[in-house]
């Protein structure tokens, strides 16, 4: 019996993996918001209840991907500070790898980032790995205030909404400008390195 509850979950697995995989097609060629739980149906080759059981609504297939996103980005940004020591560098490292990590996924980072889908709600579920971004780099930009790599403001509410601003700018821009260039091509992704040293311009170490 063990085994038949094993393979009926790989399966499970398997088939939520390949719904993911076609709702991403289906938003990068009609964009997120044309996602549809028909389309996804059509190219999965069964009829629209057959993937209720998978997700119960359009909106909890888009929760679902969500949730995907931002655990990617976690991902991202987490192993790409691990060889430094918190600060700035740590930060400086996270910043460019959030920013990489947007550019090969800009069909999730859409729904990430901001509002594609009217009436869209990620769960709290869905929503704690992007707390856990800001927890990272909250714990980032406090160290480089220990460093006194940055002026204790830094770490405020306002600090840290600014550094969040200043590269959601940055992405916004590359994204509705050049999307089709690479990181290293992108007019505004080039600036990404400097990040950290215009937000220690504006919070300088006292």
């Amino acid at each position: 019996m063990a085994d038949i509850s094993d393979r009926r979950s790989r399966r499970r697995a398997e088939t939520l993996a390949e719904i993911r995989d076609i709702a991403l097609e289906v938003m990068a060629e009609e964009g997120v918001a044309g996602l549809t739980l028909s389309a996804v149906a059509r190219r999965l080759g069964v009829q629209p209840p057959s993937l209720y059981k998978y997700v119960p609504s359009r909106h909890a297939l888009y929760d679902v991907l969500f949730k995907l996103g931002q655990e990617g980005y976690l991902v991202a940004v987490r192993q790409a500070a691990a060889p430094h020591e918190p600060g700035l560098a740590a930060m400086g490292a996270s910043l460019e790898a959030g920013a990489r990590w947007v550019m090969a996924n800009q069909v999730l980072a859409q729904l990430l980032f901001w509002r594609p889908v009217p009436g869209f709600v990620p769960s709290p579920e869905s929503y704690a790995p992007a707390r856990d971004i800001h927890a990272h780099f909250t714990v980032l930009i406090r160290a480089a205030v220990r460093r006194g790599e940055l002026h204790p403001d830094a770490a405020s509410e306002e600090g840290l909404d600014l550094a969040s601003a200043l590269i959601a700018g940055l992405i916004s821009q590359q994204l509705a400008n050049e999307p089709d260039v690479t990181y290293e091509q992108g007019r505004f992704t080039r600036q990404v390195p400097r990040l950290p040293a215009v937000f220690a311009a504006v919070y300088p170490p006292p």
